[in-house]
């Protein structure tokens, strides 16, 4: 008969066997491995910068650990057990794209959690979301060169575009245009920019006589210079 002391020393210090698998040691790995999923659903919710955040994406890292860690249980108990779960997973197909890296990170981390609380060493699940989020956080942290922001700008006449580009080119050491759009002799450039001071440069470009119209857009895209 075992105490609490010796399934927690088994199921989490040692590891266990087949034999050593009964009710109370599976209702305790699954506690353990929720409440690490539910830290993990803490962490994404904080870190994440979506517009749109995705409450239901957060708690399917929460059941995906807790599945994952009933599967890895189940193939301790059986040899045929576990080839039989192998092969019935190998014909599941994943079609929805994970469109942000930083979800398939999480996403890892909660198929993570639930093999290593599974196998019967959630200790080291712990020290994994520790050192995990501190260095997430940190990198996180770290100052990066601030985002391009897009220019469009309205001209009468193509014959402009030489002297819009050398006002641009005062204002901001990179810029790279994306596009040129003539339509009846009127110039539409769209340019992306690094600059400090953008409503200097808008200002400036205004005041030309043959632009018509200046927009400058901010966008989350990558940092290209």
């Amino acid at each position: 008969m075992y105490s609490i002391k010796d399934v927690i020393k088994k199921s989490f210090l040692e590891g266990f066997t087949a034999n050593d698998i009964s009710a109370k040691n599976v209702v305790l790995v699954l506690l353990v491995t929720a409440m690490i999923a539910s830290y993990i659903f803490i962490v994404y919710k904080i870190m994440c910068r979506k517009t749109f955040y995705s409450k239901n994406f957060n708690i399917s890292l929460v059941g995906v650990s807790l599945i994952t860690a009933a599967i890895i249980i189940t193939i301790q108990t059986s040899v045929v057990v576990s080839l039989g779960m192998v092969g019935a997973l190998s014909i599941v197909r994943f079609r929805t794209a994970i469109k942000d890296p930083l979800d398939l990170m999480f996403l890892f981390w909660s198929i993570s959690t639930g093999i290593i609380c599974g196998a019967g060493y959630a200790e080291y699940a712990i020290i994994l979301a520790i050192i995990l989020t501190i260095v997430v956080l940190v990198l996180n942290h770290l100052p990066i060169a601030k985002a391009p922001m897009i220019l469009i700008v309205n001209a009468n006449s193509i014959d402009s575009e030489d002297t819009i580009l050398n006002i641009i080119k005062g204002h901001s050491k990179n810029y790279t245009v994306k596009s040129r759009s003539v339509v009846n002799s009127a110039l539409t450039l769209t340019v992306e920019i690094a600059t400090k001071d953008v409503s200097s440069l808008v200002k400036e470009l205004s005041k030309g006589n043959d632009v018509s119209g200046v927009s400058a857009l901010a966008h989350d895209g990558e940092v290209t210079f």
